[in-house]
């Protein structure tokens, strides 16, 4: 039987506590954007046995070192706000478990661990890894703080997950000047729709500590409403593209026609009174028309 010392137990939470800034669970957005990109990129479930190494790198890049690197930085300019925010209570650094010294380290040492293994992958990879970062920094940190502007919150979120991350997946494979523009601008839409609703749950702590996000300036009201127009937008977007074969041809696209008003449909209840999860629920039903344009794209490749 281990028995734990009382040090040994401060350094496991404090161990937990920096996996826990880092959100796992935003992770899987880098991985599936990128994921996607990759696919259209080689038209292969798998990448090539030779790009196997720096698509495994890729992985940890696109998921805990950016995450950490980003999310310290954000964490630490956002204490004001999080200590008003109940969703936030127990986040390490509201709780005292970690220390704005210790976010600055360890944003400082995703930050060069981000930009070594990107670097590795390639230059235009770790051209892209910087832009990120450098977002991610503009995002949070003062006096520009991004993200209490109203409309550059958005962009920047739009621009990292919808635009970004599949063109890192892409430029594993193939070069970005050959990415398709109409994708960067589906993704562009789609993303901004996504986090719209996640200004909403902070509005009322982000008011206090005078942060003029999008849900603070435009109302929650207008917020959902210009979302639900950018999700429409795209969903008939992509639903033109399929049937139009103007990225994949395809004799049939008979579930992304069935999904496009249900995918509207979802987001419009989830978006209403958003929350993490009901966000989620969104993702995981747009998983399934994407799933189906990818089976698409491996199909005319296994073809040509």
């Amino acid at each position: 039987m281990v028995l734990l010392t009382p040090s040994t137990t401060r350094q496991r939470a404090r161990a937990w506590a920096f996996v826990r800034m880092t959100r796992p669970w935003f992770w899987p957005l880098g991985w599936g954007a990128g994921y996607l990109g990759a696919v259209l990129a080689t038209r292969s479930w798998l990448p090539p046995a030779e790009a196997v190494p720096r698509s495994l790198a890729a992985l940890v890049v696109l998921g805990p070192l950016v995450w950490g690197a980003v999310l310290a930085v954000n964490d630490l300019h956002d204490l004001p706000s999080d200590r008003r925010n109940p969703r936030k209570a127990t986040a390490p650094l509201v709780t005292g478990v970690l220390t704005e010294t210790d976010l600055v380290r360890w944003h400082a040492g995703c930050t060069v661990g981000a930009m070594v293994v990107a670097l590795a992958i390639g230059p235009v990879f770790g051209a892209g890894t910087a832009a990120v970062l450098l977002l991610g920094r503009l995002y949070s940190a003062p006096p520009i703080r991004l993200k209490a502007r109203a409309g550059a919150d958005v962009v920047v979120n739009a621009v990292v997950v919808g635009v970004l991350a599949p063109v890192a997946g892409w430029a594993l494979h193939r070069p970005i000047a050959d990415y398709p523009v109409v994708l960067a601008v589906l993704g562009l839409l789609l993303a901004a729709a996504l986090y719209l609703p996640t200004t909403v749950l902070d509005v009322d702590p982000d008011e206090a500590a005078g942060d003029a996000t999008a849900a603070v300036r435009w109302t929650p009201r207008f917020c959902h409403r210009v979302g639900l127009a950018l999700w429409v937008g795209a969903t008939a977007a992509w639903l033109a593209c399929c049937h139009l074969d103007l990225l994949v041809g395809r004799e049939s696209w008979t579930t992304q026609t069935i999904a496009a008003p249900l995918l509207v449909a979802v987001y419009a209840v989830a978006a209403r009174r958003p929350s993490i999860p009901r966000m989620a629920a969104v993702c995981l039903v747009f998983a399934v028309p994407a799933t189906d344009f990818l089976m698409a794209c491996v199909a005319a490749g296994r073809g040509s």
